[in-house]
């Protein structure tokens, strides 16, 4: 006998099909009829499945529809499909110009997730991989993400971290990292010095969508000697540039004044 859960489950799933190809919608009796469901049932599972945006009901017909929250998914998941692919030759060249390993991260709560990554030859091996994720608060690619929250947003999620310590330079207080993404917002940049692994540095540029909104970070990675506190400013410069390419691609239109 199968699991309640799953039978639950079966049923919503089976619901939202029937909803994606009935463009006028349907009523509860009509998806009773269809699945095989009481009507007090469905009622339920309609009830679920509307607070969480995913269908809604047309009052003047009492029907339901396939709702936004649809649109809202779909959109995030094209959206990271078109970013990889537009940022990937923009990622390739800023590895060449620096000669260290590239990454490309969104935000997933309170960390930074690696969606892409192009390595660089003879670079010092690194422990990232597409998929790994990072702490917000000693990442400089999670320290830009920041920047995409709204501020009471922002506060929130910083003032809830746990500041673990994984060296010596790690940042350990809320204020010293909202001074740090303050930073980043003024002069379009971060910096991880050490934060997360001993002898590597990293300098990450927000990438914004055509609304202005922050929706993904690139950065660059590697040894200090490399990433040399002396050369932040011309790879800061490159970082900025690449981030600004890649989110051109993503329809951001950037304001001259003059």
């Amino acid at each position: 006998m199968a699991d309640k859960g799953v039978q639950t489950l079966d049923r919503a799933l089976d619901i939202i099909e029937m909803l994606s190809i009935e463009r006028e919608g349907l009523g509860v009796t009509e998806i009773g009829s269809r699945i095989g469901l009481h009507k007090s049932t469905v009622h339920r599972l309609l009830n679920s499945l509307a607070e969480r945006g995913y269908i809604e009901k047309e009052a003047r017909y009492s029907t339901y529809k396939l709702g936004l929250k649809f649109i809202e998914i779909s959109s995030l998941y094209l959206n990271k499909l078109e970013l990889k692919t537009e940022a990937l030759p923009y990622m390739r060249r800023l590895v060449e110009a620096v000669g260290q390993p590239a990454h490309l991260a969104i935000l997933d709560g309170r960390e930074a997730v690696y969606i892409e990554k192009v390595e660089a030859l003879n670079s010092i091996r690194m422990y990232s991989q597409i998929g790994r994720r990072v702490p917000v608060y000693c990442s400089a690619i999670g320290k830009v993400l920041l920047l995409g929250l709204k501020p009471k947003e922002r506060e929130d999620v910083v003032r809830g971290l746990q500041f673990s310590k994984f060296t010596k330079k790690t940042i350990d207080s809320a204020e010293k990292l909202l001074c740090e993404i303050e930073h980043a917002g003024n002069c379009g940049w971060s910096l991880d010095d050490e934060e997360h692994e001993a002898g590597i540095r990293c300098i990450a540029a927000p990438i914004r969508d055509y609304t202005l909104k922050v929706i993904a970070a690139v950065s660059v990675s590697g040894d200090l000697k490399i990433i040399a506190p002396e050369r932040d400013s011309e790879i800061s410069g490159l970082v900025t540039e690449t981030a600004r390419c890649i989110s051109r691609r993503m329809g951001y239109f950037e304001k001259v004044i003059s």
